[in-house]
């Protein structure tokens, strides 16, 4: 099997690490392609107003100036020599991608593009809790990502889908499984606006996100992560909200 690796967090993040060594537990055959630094949020970012360069880091290691997209599209048309990868994982990034953050996530957005050019793609990201001097768990992906790879590839699914894999902020022993869950929703918007200045007294501005946890629903990836399972989320590339359409055709026809 022929792997191809990308990830939001750049070539040289921790994650990337921890991913190469479970798709190495599966195959000798993978190759990586990262963003050259890093690109989280960078949802389904295409670069077309400006060339993209890659820098060879190592034997199937390259090193893009672009996004996540970028990366997995010429990865796969390009730079992985010998025939089209048989699998296109990405991450393992460095926090949660749950509920509304999917669609945000350069993660998530790297393995949509490997499903649309047709290959099997999965996202993995290790849940964390963002506080000064709290550690990343790397671990507990890595103990556990080969053996959800493998139940995941054991039986195919449908074409136009991608997994959505989180493990939760836990040691790897205090995992208490694995659930197929539904893609939740937060309660509450947890963005925050931090607004400094600089030494000539103009405003600048940091975001990113507030740590409240909301009550999501049984069944929902949410839930999941804050008891301490590993979640798995077929995720579609499709957002149309099909009964929403069939009121608006009969409104629309009427």
């Amino acid at each position: 099997m022929r792997i191809l690796i990308s990830n939001d967090d750049g070539i040289h993040a921790p994650g990337l690490a921890v991913l190469e060594r479970i798709a190495h537990a599966l195959s000798s055959d993978v190759w990586v392609v990262a963003p050259e630094v890093e690109r989280s949020g960078a949802s389904r970012a295409l670069t077309l107003t400006e060339p993209v360069r890659v820098r060879t880091v190592g034997e199937r290691r390259f090193a893009c100036s672009g996004t996540p997209t970028d990366c997995v599209l010429l990865g796969i048309d390009e730079l992985v020599k010998g025939g089209r990868p048989d699998l296109v994982l990405s991450g393992v990034n460095r926090g949660q991608n749950l509920a509304e953050d999917t669609s945000v996530s350069g993660t998530v957005a790297a393995a949509v593009q490997g499903m649309q050019m047709g290959i099997p793609s999965i996202a993995l990201s290790q849940a964390v809790n963002f506080r000064v001097g709290h550690p990343i768990p790397w671990h507990t992906a890595e103990a556990h990502g080969a053996e959800v790879l493998r139940k995941l590839l054991a039986k195919p699914w449908p074409d136009g889908v991608v997994m959505n894999v989180n493990f939760p902020d836990c040691e790897p022993e205090d995992v208490m499984g694995l659930e197929a869950t539904f893609q939740g929703f937060r309660d509450e918007c947890i963005h925050q606006i931090d607004r400094r200045s600089d030494l000539r007294g103009n405003d600048y501005y940091w975001i990113g996100y507030r740590g409240k946890l909301s009550k999501p629903p049984l069944g929902s990836d949410l839930l999941a992560i804050y008891e301490n399972r590993i979640s798995v989320s077929p995720l579609h590339i499709d957002m149309t909200e099909h009964s929403a359409l069939l009121a608006l055709r009969e409104g629309l026809e009427a």
